[in-house]
């Protein structure tokens, strides 16, 4: 059962989505504000939160900056501001999809599952990969952290903190974005267009190719990683890690 937290002020509209996702699968708590969602989160572990920018105790991009900072759980932005400011400002921030009212039931049930799907491959491509590669997995169960440890390597994206040996690595929220899907994939060769559509608002706006190979560029460098980020040519990059 997959657990699922809507936060919208509107009573009517959470009721209704409520309603409307709920199945044998997934199961709906609502809240109306900032502070009742706390309070949420402190008692659940969710699969994904619902969540509307417009609340009447805050700014809903504030919290989901506080949720992408101790936690990678999915988040979907439900809101009224369609302008393409907006948008980008969501995806910045570490939103994993943005929808827009009005919006479809089919298209956000669709959207949701997306998201959850791509919650359940990426941590049994993560551990698959890990094993099989000579890296490590490890999960801090007091603080709910998960480290992907590399030799001098050590990556914590729950917490946002990134080692190589005794050195922090500061890393914006695409290269965070890249770097997780290359370490949880580890030996796997990921196309071009499938690191783009995943880094990149799922494919929903165009992206210059140029901005991939930027990024790449940018993380090898400020992880000093040009030996395990490598470039296949003709088809993409993979993280490369062998035992010594």
């Amino acid at each position: 059962m997959k657990e699922i937290l809507i936060v919208e002020d509107d009573s009517d509209l959470g009721r209704g989505l409520g309603l409307a996702l709920q199945s044998a699968d997934i199961s709906c708590d609502i809240c109306s504000s900032i502070g009742q969602a706390r309070e949420q989160r402190a008692k659940k572990n969710y699969a994904l939160i619902l969540l509307d920018i417009n609340l009447p105790d805050g700014n809903g991009m504030d919290f989901l900056r506080e949720i992408k900072t101790d936690s990678n759980m999915p988040v979907i932005l439900l809101t009224a501001n369609d302008t393409e400011m907006d948008v980008v400002a969501g995806l910045e921030q570490g939103a994993d999809d943005y929808i827009t009212k009005p919006f479809s039931l089919a298209v956000l049930r669709a959207r949701i599952q997306t998201q959850l799907r791509r919650g359940e491959a990426a941590e049994s491509h993560s551990d698959e990969s890990l094993h099989r590669n000579g890296g490590s997995k490890t999960s801090g169960r007091s603080a709910g952290k998960t480290e992907y440890c590399f030799g001098a390597y050590r990556f914590c994206f729950d917490t946002m903190e990134f080692r190589c040996g005794e050195r922090a690595v500061e890393l914006s929220k695409t290269e965070q974005k890249l770097l997780r899907i290359l370490v949880e994939n580890a030996g796997i060769t990921l196309n071009r267009g499938t690191l783009i559509d995943r880094i990149w608002t799922d494919g929903a706006e165009y992206v210059d190719e140029n901005a991939l190979s930027v990024t790449v560029k940018r993380l090898r460098d400020k992880l000093d990683a040009a030996a395990y980020i490598k470039t296949v040519y003709g088809i993409g990059y993979t993280w490369k890690w062998e035992e010594s």
